[in-house]
Parts: C-alpha cells; sequence; structure tokens
C-alpha cells in the first residue's frame, strides 16, 4: 500500500497541463521505466502528440481493463508537491487522477508476480490497464484512440465515484455557443445603435427556459453561463457578444431536438460546439461479480463525465469507479483520502482474482 502512495507522489511531481506537453510525456516515460524495471511488456501509443501506455494483448481479448489518465488542470507550482496530511495526500492529480494509475500499476505489478511464481506468464493475465493523457481536454487522441486497438469485455474508468459507490451513468456533454449582433454607435448616443449585449442577454433568458427543471437529485439537463465576451470601448455601444454554454444532458434528452427549439425561439445565431454521449454502463455480469465482492458498495450515478463514455463506441461494458477526494477534484484543496485507496485497492484485488480463478464467469 506504501508504494502506492510514494508512486502517487512521485506522479504528482510531474506537471502534466495541457501547456507543458513535454511534462506528459515526461511522466509517461516515467511509467514506461516503471514497467520495465518489472519486467513488464507494453505498447506505447502517441496520436497527435498525446501519449498513451497499453499493457494489453494485440490479439485477443481479455476480460477486464483498468482505465486512468495522468493529464491534470492548471494549478499553482505548490500543488505539484504533495503532501500527506491527517491521512489525506494533497496536490494536483491526488484524485484527478495520478492515484488511479498508481494503483493500476501496483496491482498489475503484483499480478504479474503472483502469476510468474505460479509459472504462468503475463499472457495469462485477465486484466489490462491503459493510461492516456488527454482526459482533461475530452479523451479523443488518447482513449478514444486507444480503445481501438484493445480488445476487453469490460472496462473499470478509475476516474469517479468511491469506494462505497459505483457508477453506472454519467450525463452527456453539449457546448453550444450564442453569437449576438447590434449596431455600433458611440456610448454618448445609445438610442442610435442597437446593443448586442441586450439581444444576447435577451437570447439567454430564452435558452434559460428549456432548463428550469428542478429534482432533488438533479439528474436532469443542466445549463451553465460559461463565458462572454463583448464590447471593444467603454464609450461605444457594441455591435457584437457572444457567449458560451455547457449543457449536460440525460438519457431522457433529445439533444438534436433540443438545439432546434433553442434556435427557433432565438434571434442570434446558434452554434454547436462538443457534443459527446452520455454514459451508461449497460448490464454485465461483471458488474454483477463487482457488486457482490463489495458488500455495502451500491450502484450510482454522476453528473460529471469521463473517458467512460467511450467504451460503448468499441463494444465494451464498463463503470466508473475510484477513491474518495472528497470532491476537490480541480479545487485547491484537492486531495486523497488514503484509508479509501486501500479499500479501492482490495477491492480490485479481490475481483481480478477471481477473474483468474474463473475467467469465464
Amino acid at each position: 500500500m506504501e508504494e502506492i502512495i510514494r508512486l502517487t507522489e512521485d506522479l504528482i511531481r510531474f506537471k502534466t497541463t495541457h501547456d507543458n506537453p513535454d511534462e506528459i510525456h515526461r511522466c509517461a516515460d516515467f511509467i514506461e521505466t516503471y514497467l520495465e524495471n518489472h519486467g513488464i511488456d507494453y505498447r506505447r501509443l502517441n496520436h497527435n502528440n498525446i501519449p498513451s501506455i497499453v499493457v494489453a494483448p494485440e490479439n485477443h481479448s481479455i476480460p477486464a481493463l483498468l482505465m486512468s489518465h495522468i493529464d491534470v488542470v492548471a494549478g499553482p507550482d505548490e500543488l505539484f508537491e504533495p503532501r500527506l496530511e491527517a491521512g489525506k495526500l494533497y496536490g494536483r492529480g491526488s484524485i484527478d487522477d495520478k492515484y488511479a494509475a498508481a494503483v493500476s500499476l501496483v496491482l498489475l505489478k503484483e499480478h504479474v508476480i503472483k502469476i510468474r511464481q505460479q509459472g504462468g506468464d503475463q499472457g495469462d493475465l485477465p486484466f489490462g490497464i491503459l493510461i492516456t493523457g488527454d482526459e482533461e481536454i475530452g479523451g479523443a487522441n488518447g482513449a478514444r484512440h486507444a480503445l481501438s486497438a484493445i480488445k476487453a469485455e469490460f472496462c473499470i474508468a478509475l476516474d469517479g465515484g468511491n469506494p462505497e459507490k459505483i457508477v453506472v451513468k454519467e450525463k452527456g456533454i453539449l457546448h453550444l455557443k450564442l453569437i449576438a449582433r447590434g449596431k455600433s454607435a458611440h456610448g454618448a448616443r445609445p438610442w442610435l445603435g442597437e446593443n448586442a449585449i441586450d439581444n444576447l442577454i435577451a437570447d439567454y433568458h430564452v435558452l434559460q427556459s428549456f432548463f428550469e427543471e428542478t429534482a432533488p437529485d438533479h439528474w436532469h439537463r443542466s445549463l451553465n453561463f460559461s463565458r462572454i465576451q463583448a464590447g471593444k470601448s467603454i464609450n461605444q455601444v457594441p455591435d457584437r457578444a457572444e457567449a458560451e454554454f455547457d449543457i449536460r444532458y440525460t438519457e431522457s434528452d433529445d439533444v438534436d431536438k433540443l438545439v432546434e427549439q433553442i434556435q427557433a425561439g432565438i434571434k442570434s445565431e446558434l452554434r454547436v460546439g462538443k457534443k459527446e454521449p452520455l454514459f451508461e454502463s449497460g448490464e454485465s455480469r461483471y458488474l454483477d461479480q463487482l457488486l457482490a465482492l463489495t458488500p455495502g458498495t451500491a450502484a450510482g450515478f454522476e453528473h460529471g463525465a469521463s473517458d467512460a463514455r467511450f467504451l460503448r463506441q468499441f463494444g465494451m461494458h464498463g463503470v466508473v469507479w475510484g477513491a474518495n477526494g472528497e470532491m476537490s477534484q480541480h479545487t485547491s484543496d484537492e486531495h486523497l483520502v488514503i484509508e479509501s485507496v486501500y479499500k479501492l485497492y482490495d477491492a480490485l484485488d479481490r475481483f481480478m482474482r477471481t477473474l483468474e480463478e474463473n475467467p469465464a464467469g
């Protein structure tokens, strides 16, 4: 267990933000060295300068895959110096998602050692790992590319939930941009112009009307007004205003129809940016096994999104699971509850041993 924490600390020290691509590659190099030191065969995929580390057969399917990522969101330099305090590990990536890469590596290493002691080799493993480098910016060149080269029946994306909660569905993503136009004029004579900001605000209120549903669990579509840009000078009526919105939707939504309805109700130009599918695990005997092996753990949902949304595209069932970070992802207080890592590792170890003993389920 101490090895997992030390390895997580080592990974945190790499400033793997996307404005530092060299650091992402250096971190991938570090992982390669770990695997080489333990005699573990791997593949490194590089797609559009995004590295992924794969330990999985190329020519046949395996029962399970563990997926994690090493890229992180930006933060001050001090967050890249890990700190242990009161049973918690603090630092950028501690919970999102470098501990998961460490858990995957140590679990893999331990099972390879055990299989070799029993006279087998790495090819006898019932599981593999995938560690990617671009989850925080959408995963297109990491998980989505790498999963096309992996055959697995079931994937555990170690990027959410907690030891007592296995995530079986996550919301989809829709990004919209509104572009409102007006007529410029001198700020002293606004009646001679048409303020694009006023037009944008009017259309924003129309947009809001499509997101009025409320429920205690918030499992409904949501709208976040994320960015706005308008005006060039304080003494000028702006003739253009732009706003961007982050929409999360559920299986109850027809997003194409929603876009059509919004466009019909507004005057601004509407542009669709990112549109990503929601994640649903689907029925799987492996999920049933996980739940049976972890009494007190229940299936649930999350409002965020992860690379798990790509699984169904490649015919894989899966879940999102992980340690407990007390919802500190992306904050200045990001941390990992160390005890929860032990619980997670123990559960994953028992699950993999079950697959080794009875691969056919």
